[in-house]
């Protein structure tokens, strides 16, 4: 095999794996949403929670108190984190995970989504489409039981 061969061999690899689910998401969950989590809170103290406060008529979440027994509840600061993760959350789904789908279905990397179980007709249980007679109820199957049926008018 030439060593041109075996580059395009080598990268095609590369982007295969760079391109599956479980690599793209680790890599979004540990650098990106590391990255973001700082600038989403400082928006959503700076320019969302003012806003709110404004429309509620009080000044800062964060001051949002309540006492029991000398116990202070500071549920204005669980309402900025709540901000914040809906906030980090829509930023996360439009700008890459969405993107990062169209590029998948563009490039081919769709997942198949053939099914390889079916229910049985006599129990319902899930069985594989291969089967010949149930592992669940032991009914034995007819050839292409599994084939959908056409509507009966």
């Amino acid at each position: 095999m030439s060593a041109i061969n075996k580059s395009k061999s080598v990268l095609k690899e590369f982007r295969s794996f760079a391109l599956r689910a479980n690599a793209i998401d680790l890599a979004i969950g540990v650098t990106v949403g590391a990255a973001f989590t700082a600038v989403v809170t400082a928006i959503v103290q700076g320019l969302f929670t003012p806003i709110i406060s404004a429309l509620a008529g009080n000044a800062n979440f964060a001051t949002l108190t309540f006492h029991v027994n000398k116990s202070a509840f500071k549920y204005g600061e669980v309402i900025n984190s709540i901000i914040s993760l809906l906030v980090i959350a829509a930023v996360m789904f439009f700008l890459v995970v969405k993107p990062l789908n169209s590029l998948r279905r563009n490039l081919g990397f769709e997942a198949d989504e053939t099914p390889t179980k079916a229910k049985c007709p006599a129990c319902l249980s899930e069985i594989p489409l291969a089967a010949t007679r149930c592992a669940f109820c032991t009914e034995v199957l007819p050839a292409n039981w599994s084939d959908p049926k056409p509507p009966t008018a």
